[in-house]
C-alpha cells in the first residue's frame, strides 16, 4: 500500500522517470495558509548536485492542483505533484538481465511479473521522498497551526547527520557544515567506485505527554513504520537505542522530576509507547548507496551464470546526505496525525 495515516492520509504515487510523481494529502484542515513558495526550504535540503550527492538535477517545482483555493487549504484533498523532466532511462536497461545487489530491481520483478517500470528503480526508487518531503512541510505547518489553535507545542523537528562512513561528526563542526574529514571519505569513495552509508538524528524538543497508544500504536511503531518506508533504512533506535542492552536499570530508567517529566532521556521522550513530555529522540542508519560502479559478482539471468555488473548512470555516492529532511517529514506525518486525532 501506498497510504499511510488516519486521520491525516498521506499517499505517494508516480515512478523516478515517468511523467511526474506526487502526493494526495487528505484530512489537512481547512483555512491552513499554503503556497508553492512554502515548499521551497525543504526541497532545497533534499535537493542533488552537493558533493557525494547524483549529478541528476531536477526543477522540483511544485505544483498545487487541489485543494487551495486563494492561498487557504479548503480541507478537501490536497495534491502535489512534481515533473521528471532530467531521465536517462536507457541507463537502467541492463537489470533487467542484471538486478543489481542490494536493490529493489529483482524483488520488484519477482512481485509484480516483470510488470514494474525499470526506469530509475520506478516506483521504488529515492525520487519518489520527494513528495514525501513535501507531505512533511504541509505537516509541519498543520503542527505549528494546532500549536496556536489548541497549545499543543510538538511544531518543532529537526534532523541531522551525525555520522557518516563510521566516522562520528567532529564536535568542533558546526551542523550546517561538511566536516573535511566526511568530504576526504567521499572522495575516497568516488574515486574507487564505492557509496557510503550515514546516521541521522531525529528530534522532536517540545510535545506534550499523553500522545500515543500501547502496543501496536505506540508512538515508536508510528515513527519506524514511516521510517522504514524510506529507501534504504536499515535500522532505527529511540533514546539510549541498543546501548540500553548493556546498561544497568540504575544507568538507563528515567528519575522523574516534580514536573512529571523525566531528569534524563534514555526512553527517547516515550514510556510504553506513549509520549512522556521529554523530546522525542531516536537515529536512523541508512544502508550505502546500491548503485555503484565499483565491479561485483552477481547473476545473469540472461547468461544464465554468474558475471560482474558495473552500474552505470547518475548515482549518489551518499544518499543519506539528502535524509534528514527526509526522516524529518516522516517524523512530522505521523505526529500530525496523532495531534489530529486527539
Amino acid at each position: 500500500m501506498n497510504t499511510i495515516g488516519r486521520k491525516f492520509r498521506v499517499s505517494i504515487f508516480g515512478e523516478s522517470h515517468g511523467e511526474m510523481i506526487g502526493v494526495v494529502l487528505d484530512g489537512v484542515p481547512a483555512g491552513l495558509e499554503l503556497s508553492e513558495q512554502d515548499f521551497e526550504s525543504d526541497i532545497l535540503r533534499r535537493k542533488s548536485g552537493a558533493k557525494g550527492t547524483t549529478p541528476r538535477i531536477e526543477a522540483d517545482i511544485p505544483s498545487i492542483v487541489s485543494g487551495v483555493f486563494e492561498g487557504h487549504t479548503t480541507g478537501a484533498p490536497l495534491t502535489i505533484v512534481f515533473r521528471n523532466t532530467n531521465t536517462h532511462s536507457s541507463d537502467y536497461s541492463l537489470f533487467s538481465a542484471m538486478p543489481r545487489p542490494g536493490h529493489a530491481d529483482l524483488t520488484a520483478a519477482l512481485k509484480w511479473d516483470d510488470c514494474q517500470d525499470p526506469r530509475g528503480g520506478g516506483h521504488f526508487s529515492g525520487r519518489l521522498t520527494l513528495p514525501v518531503v513535501a507531505a512533511g512541510t504541509v505537516a509541519k505547518k498543520m503542527l505549528a497551526d494546532l500549536t496556536i489553535l489548541d497549545e499543543t507545542p510538538c511544531n518543532e523537528v529537526h534532523a541531522g547527520i551525525i555520522e557518516l562512513g563510521g566516522i562520528p561528526r567532529p564536535s568542533d563542526v558546526p551542523e550546517g557544515e561538511m566536516p573535511q574529514v566526511w568530504r576526504q571519505a567521499i572522495d575516497d569513495v568516488v574515486r574507487e567506485g564505492d557509496s557510503l552509508g550515514a546516521i541521522v538524528e531525529c528530534r522532536v524538543p517540545s510535545i506534550d505527554p499523553g500522545y500515543g497508544e500501547p502496543f501496536w500504536d505506540s508512538v515508536e511503531s508510528q515513527i519506524a513504520h514511516a521510517v522504514f518506508a524510506i529507501p534504504g533504512v536499515r535500522g532505527i533506535e529511540f533514546g539510549d537505542g541498543f546501548k540500553a542492552a548493556s546498561m544497568k536499570g540504575s544507568e538507563h530508567n528515567d528519575p522523574i522530576q516534580e514536573d512529571g517529566r523525566p531528569s534524563k532521556n534514555g526512553a527517547g521522550g516515550i514510556n510504553g509507547g506513549i509520549t512522556n513530555g521529554a523530546p522525542i529522540s531516536f537515529r536512523v542508519a541508512f544502508k550505502p548507496t546500491s548503485s555503484i560502479r565499483k565491479g561485483q559478482q552477481t547473476y545473469n539471468f540472461v547468461k544464465g551464470e554468474m558475471d560482474v555488473l558495473e552500474v552505470p548512470g547518475r548515482h549518489d555516492a551518499c544518499f543519506a546526505l539528502r535524509a534528514p529532511v527526509v526522516v524529518e517529514a516522516m517524523a512530522a506525518i505521523v505526529l500530525a496525525d496523532l495531534v489530529s486525532m486527539r
